[in-house]
């Protein structure tokens, strides 16, 4: 059964690829091919208008139609949901036509073409996040739907386009949030602190700005940046009083602190440690960098130490060590250190 359905699906796959490449009579004129491809764009058949359109435009590149032609073909593909022929043909007619008083239709619909390129099949009929996919084709809108607003300000178009600048704003602003709330998952909190000071300093007056000072709150506290954190949450409470991560006034953090033990520290409660808990502000690559650098200075030669008057190699105080666990009396290892 499932090679004869392999052999059906194999069947439909080239029936189809045959009956897309549509031939155009050649011996249509230039009249004829603009009204049989209008004809088809209003029936729907995206594929047929596009065939004839190209053809116009091939065989009458200097015709009255041809710019005409080369508008509509732009649109033929959008509506055929081939986005990137759309935005060729945009571009192109762009290039051509700098001055054509209908270009702004051109930057309309390229712009249009990349904020609906993310609406796939299953985005129509499943409740899909926008805001944690791929924001590559949003920025493109955007960023295209701005360039029509600045050249053209009076444009038919602008208004909408405007609309959609603003959605697509917040869009790519909540975007930002999930990938800092990522990194605070991660323990991440550089990075995270920095996405959210990105929202705050660059997506003004969206709704994510609030998640940003939040963001920044937590992440500042985990680093134990009391001056920044502070700051941050101040401006969090005047501005967005009402925010969720503001319970009775007070900051409540959306991820619990992360609990870096060991598994054996973890198993036994924590009376068997395999390594001390790190002190505020302390990390283990900071530790590393530490010991890599004592390592390194350990292995200088003594030709090329520092020598005093008298050519003895001057040595640096050590710290004093802190109390190791050969002092532990054997009533301590008994109890595990509970009454120490």
């Amino acid at each position: 059964m499932q090679v004869k359905h392999l052999l059906l699906i194999a069947i439909l796959a080239l029936t189809a690829a045959c009956s897309s490449k549509e031939v155009v009579d050649e011996n249509l004129s230039e009249v004829e091919l603009y009204q049989q491809a209008q004809h088809d764009l209003d029936n729907s058949n995206y594929t047929s208008a596009t065939a004839k359109l190209k053809a116009l435009e091939s065989r009458y590149p200097f015709g009255r139609y041809a710019d005409q032609a080369q508008l509509e073909l732009i649109y033929a593909n959008y509506k055929n949901t081939e986005p990137e022929a759309a935005k060729s043909a945009a571009e192109r007619f762009i290039r051509l036509h700098p001055q054509h008083p209908n270009v702004d239709y051109a930057y309309y619909l390229k712009g249009l073409t990349s904020f609906d390129q993310d609406v796939g099949l299953l985005s129509r009929f499943l409740p899909l996040d926008m805001t944690k996919r791929d924001p590559g084709a949003a920025r493109d809108s955007y960023n295209e739907f701005a360039q029509l607003t600045s050249r053209f300000p009076n444009s038919r178009y602008s208004p909408d386009a405007k609309q959609r600048m603003i959605y697509l704003r917040n869009l790519l602003a909540a975007y930002e949030i999930h990938v800092a709330d990522y990194y605070l998952t991660r323990q991440a909190y550089v990075a995270a602190a920095n996405r959210g000071r990105y929202v705050v300093e660059n997506f003004q007056e969206t709704p994510a700005v609030g998640d940003g000072l939040a963001v920044m709150t937590e992440a500042y506290q985990r680093l134990h940046l009391d001056d920044l954190a502070n700051t941050s949450l101040e401006t969090l409470k005047l501005n967005y009083p009402n925010h969720p991560s503001l319970v009775d006034g007070q900051f409540k953090p959306s991820v619990d602190e992360a609990d870096n033990r060991s598994w054996m520290s973890k198993a036994t409660l924590g009376l068997i440690e395999s390594r001390p808990p790190l002190p505020p502000g302390e990390t283990r690559a900071n530790q590393d960098v530490q010991r890599q650098y004592q390592e390194a200075k350990d292995a200088i030669p003594s030709d090329l130490k520092p020598k005093d008057a008298d050519g003895d190699v001057i040595e640096e105080e050590e710290p004093e060590p802190e109390a190791s666990n050969s002092d532990r009396s054997w009533f301590s290892y008994m109890t595990f250190g509970v009454f120490d």
